[in-house]
């Protein structure tokens, strides 16, 4: 399967990189700057930025999927997750490809009912308000995919870290998976890869944790 991949140079985008080319995966990497990962595989496609959607039809062109793994690095870096899918999105429409997967954020998804007390009434409420900005911008990101034409999955992980690649790990679709405060970057890519080719996860939003 030939896969573009935006955000490549990020945590969860470099390794859904790594994982998809050792899949066997032909993997176009979307970047603003230099790339280390060299691969007969690989084409890397340098543009300057993504708030426009005509650069990056050239990088959509003729694969049969697009994995996003933008995501602010940081409280400051404004609409980031919005601004860039909105433009992955026309740029999808414009050549015609269907296949969508995205990161978002666990606590855009509804708290599971045996959540734990902690988790219900201290962490969750103290994650959103220490990160209204950046949560708000996810919000809007995740309704243009939503009601996009795309055949979209969005993954909501946790509190992510740099752990080593497991594949164990719990997921819920349409839900949130409780008891959980975190999960591996590469597990999480390891996760969007997997979707690719479920069809029972198109048109919803997964939670994954450990």
């Amino acid at each position: 399967m030939r896969i573009t991949v935006f955000g490549a140079t990020g945590g969860i985008g470099g390794q859904i990189v790594r994982q998809a080319l050792e899949a066997g995966h032909k993997v176009t990497a979307v970047v603003r700057s230099a790339f280390e990962v060299t691969h007969p595989s690989l084409e890397v496609v340098r543009v300057p930025g993504l708030d426009a959607a005509d650069p990056l039809r050239e990088a959509v062109d003729a694969s049969a999927a697009v994995i996003s793994g933008v995501g602010p690095r940081g409280r400051k870096d404004g609409p980031v997750a919005s601004r860039s899918t909105k433009s992955i999105l026309a740029a999808m429409e414009a050549t015609g490809v269907r296949r969508f997967v995205a990161v978002s954020a666990a606590p855009l998804g509804p708290i599971p009912a045996d959540e734990s007390f902690l988790n219900r009434r201290i962490l969750y409420p103290a994650i959103n308000w220490s990160a209204a900005d950046v949560y708000a911008d996810l919000r809007v990101m995740e309704a243009d995919i939503a009601s996009s034409r795309t055949e979209w999955t969005i993954v909501r992980p946790p509190k992510l870290t740099d752990k080593a690649l497991t594949g164990q790990y719990r997921t819920v679709v349409g839900g949130t998976v409780p008891r959980t405060l975190s999960v591996s970057r590469a597990d999480v890519a390891h996760l969007m890869l997997a979707v690719l080719d479920d069809p029972a996860t198109i048109g919803q939003p997964i939670g994954v944790g450990c």
